[in-house]
């Protein structure tokens, strides 16, 4: 672990435009630095950088951040990775806590690990090379339409046909049979013999994020149906299959800058699709697509296409992966190719342009790859056209966004001429039986976790004072929920004032019911107090997240800069992504006129801020309101509805005052 005053003095430390600068051509423009987005292709400069705040912002992608963001972005790293970076670039020494003898050992393992594999990377490039790999594995790539650069690029290679040619040469390298074994590169047997896994086959290594080769798939060459067609790496400490996937690597930037990963199935469709200069491909390293791998390229884009074969098979697959994206909450698309055609096959057949044309113009969404490709099936009945509707329902309900779900819903809707409700309500149901089948088998396997680890106690508990405090929130708030969207855009304003200007003095007329004579208070501890009063906390969690956090930091004595700087690049991706949507500008003031008629910034704060405290008032007896009435009309019980009539005209009462201090009519 870095220590905090470590991570301080490297975030203190690194300069936005000195970093940036290192990636990109910046011009100044004013107090700012302008280039084109390194994150998407742009012919006109909408990259700004600005030294004063310490922040880049791009409004043509919307990508911003702080230095360390930057770099995490840029080069794909972690936070951890990415301040080393900075403390490497600007000669800051860590010193991180000491390690225990048996972390020590767990790294110094993954590396040999590592070591190995590559080794074995290097072995089969060489092995290419010889007479035996030149007559069958390099006529076999070439045969494939494989250019020299793409084999050496990719590092393909040839596994010789002997059974201990690898193992040989590995253990006269100096390297331990303990770790040819844990790699899966080599089987020892009963009798003591160390042979090959991979022999006699063309090799495609399969490298990390980062670029280490963890991992490989060999294909044999022999049409003998008894010898497995691919022989893959197994699971080991330094590979795990579902959270791979192959050409990631070499196609994380291409995915970045155009926004979209197209998924396919095999090494050479990759291949080939790479080479003829789409980028932005990769494979799910020979086995089905699975939720880690989708989270994988969740880091880089949100848009995922899927390209599979045009047989039974590929379109099989291309449903199971349409339901695992939209679960995880990105946007699918789907192209089916010619029957008989894998994206190899079409790549090298046809051009760059051809290539890509196809693609813009054969994208679906889901509701119209599964409706073409199943409203044949169904015909004019309409039971088989009911399970239709039924189960495109279904895949909508997977949608974790319920604007996106409506928006499908509508669509849907249209399509089929079926009332927008109906369709509303199957998706509504199908979405609440999926959510509690989530959650009971989350439960599950907390519950197996915690009784394993003897921590099944302190889970119960900590799920009862959870209860609890919810319980306290709805019963002081009128029954307000957590994350309660009507509240959000008001939470959102409230920490806004206090992240930008918390440290701010408000400078009160005498004749304000909030002056005190002799005494000051800034924005952030005028809110707060208002707050407390109220007893009230914020409902969105996130944003009571960063809110604690802030109100930690002011009562350790930082500045404004100081809480902003460590907000930016906390740790917590949550409290970071917040922070940074809320303090790096969305739009630029470019009319000067509007600009200069702004008042002061205290003297604009003094307005702004009680009414956004009223305003957030207001909208929590609405909710109230809300709720009683819907108290009223579920009771018919004549004594509480006369009880429940007259609190609402209470809440009423003290809602027009809100709105009378609003001056709104």
């Amino acid at each position: 672990m870095i220590p905090y005053e470590t991570v301080d003095k490297i975030i203190d430390t690194a300069q936005i435009a000195d970093v940036v600068g290192d990636f990109v051509s910046l011009k100044r423009r004013g107090a700012n630095f302008t280039a084109c987005c390194p994150f998407h292709n742009e012919k006109t400069p909408s990259f700004y950088v600005s030294p004063a705040k310490g922040i880049y912002k791009c409004f043509g992608c919307g990508k911003s951040g702080t230095a360390v963001s930057f770099v995490m972005e840029h080069e794909n790293l972690s936070y951890i990775e990415a301040l080393k970076y900075l403390a490497k670039k600007y000669q800051i020494e860590i010193v991180e806590k000491e390690e225990s003898a048996e972390e020590i050992a767990q790294k110094q393992r993954n590396e040999s690990l590592l070591l190995v594999s590559e080794y074995a990377g290097k072995f089969f490039q060489e092995s290419l090379s010889t007479d035996e790999g030149m007559t069958i594995g390099y006529q076999y790539f070439k045969s494939r339409g494989l250019e020299d650069e793409t084999i050496r690029k990719y590092g393909l290679g040839w596994a010789p046909v002997g059974r201990t040619s690898f193992s040989e040469a590995a253990r006269n390298a100096g390297y331990k049979e303990e770790f040819l074994i844990d790699t899966g590169l080599c089987i020892k047997y009963d009798d003591g013999r160390l042979v090959d896994r991979f022999h006699d086959r063309v090799m495609f290594p399969i490298h990390s994020v980062s670029g280490r080769v963890i991992a490989f798939g060999g294909r044999t060459l022999r049409t003998d149906k008894t010898i497995a067609k691919y022989v893959n790496s197994p699971s080991t400490e330094i590979y795990d299959k579902s959270r791979s996937l192959y050409g990631l690597y070499f196609a994380k930037n291409g995915i970045s800058r155009q926004d979209k990963c197209i998924l396919v199935e095999g090494y050479l469709d990759v291949l080939s699709m790479h080479q003829l200069g789409i980028t932005n491909v990769v494979a799910s390293s020979g086995t089905s697509l699975t939720s880690d791998q989708i989270r994988m390229i969740r880091k880089f884009t949100s848009n995922i296409t899927i390209i599979y074969d045009g047989d039974s098979a590929g379109i099989k697959a291309a449903i199971r992966g349409i339901d695992l994206v939209l679960k995880e909450g990105l946007n699918v698309k789907v192209v089916l190719l010619p029957e008989g055609q894998d994206p190899d096959d079409f790549a090298r057949k046809h051009t760059l342009e051809q290539v890509q044309d196809h693609i813009a113009r054969n994208e679906q969404d889901f509701i119209t790859f599964k409706t073409d490709l199943l409203l044949g099936e169904a015909g004019n009945d309409p039971l088989k056209r009911a399970d239709l509707i039924n189960d495109i329902a279904d895949t909508i309900s997977l949608i974790p966004d319920a604007v996106t779900r409506a928006v499908y819903v509508r669509s849907c809707s249209v399509r089929f001429e079926i009332d927008e409700q109906i369709l509303a309500d199957r998706v509504g149901r199908s979405r609440t039986q999926m959510l509690i089948a989530d959650k009971e088998q989350k439960e599950k396997e907390k519950a197996r976790e915690a009784r394993l680890a003897g921590y099944a106690e302190n889970t119960e508990h900590e799920a009862e004072q959870m209860a609890d405090i919810q319980s306290a929130v709805k019963k002081e708030s009128g029954n307000i929920k957590i994350n309660e969207p009507y509240l959000e855009p008001c939470e959102r304003e409230l920490l806004g004032f206090i992240l930008e200007e918390g440290c701010t003095v408000l400078e009160f007329d005498r004749d304000s019911k909030y002056y005190i004579e002799g005494e000051s208070v800034n924005v952030a501890e005028f809110i707060d107090g208002i707050l407390a009063d109220d007893e009230a906390d914020m409902v969105n969690l996130s944003y009571r997240k960063v809110y604690e956090e802030y109100f930690r930091m002011y009562d350790e004595g930082l500045s404004q800069q100081q809480m902003q700087g460590r907000l930016l690049n906390s740790m917590d991706p949550e409290i970071a992504e917040v922070a940074k949507d809320l303090l790096i500008e969305k739009y630029q003031i470019t009319v000067k006129n509007y600009e200069q008629s702004l008042t002061s910034v205290s003297t604009r704060l003094v307005q702004y801020i009680p009414k956004a405290l009223l305003a957030y008032q207001c909208r929590k007896v609405e909710l109230i309101l809300k709720g009683l009435t819907s108290e009223l009309s579920a009771t018919e019980d004549m004594e509480k509805q006369l009880e429940i009539m007259a609190r609402i005209s209470e809440w009423n009462r003290a809602r027009t005052r809100l709105n009378n201090e609003l001056g709104r009519v």
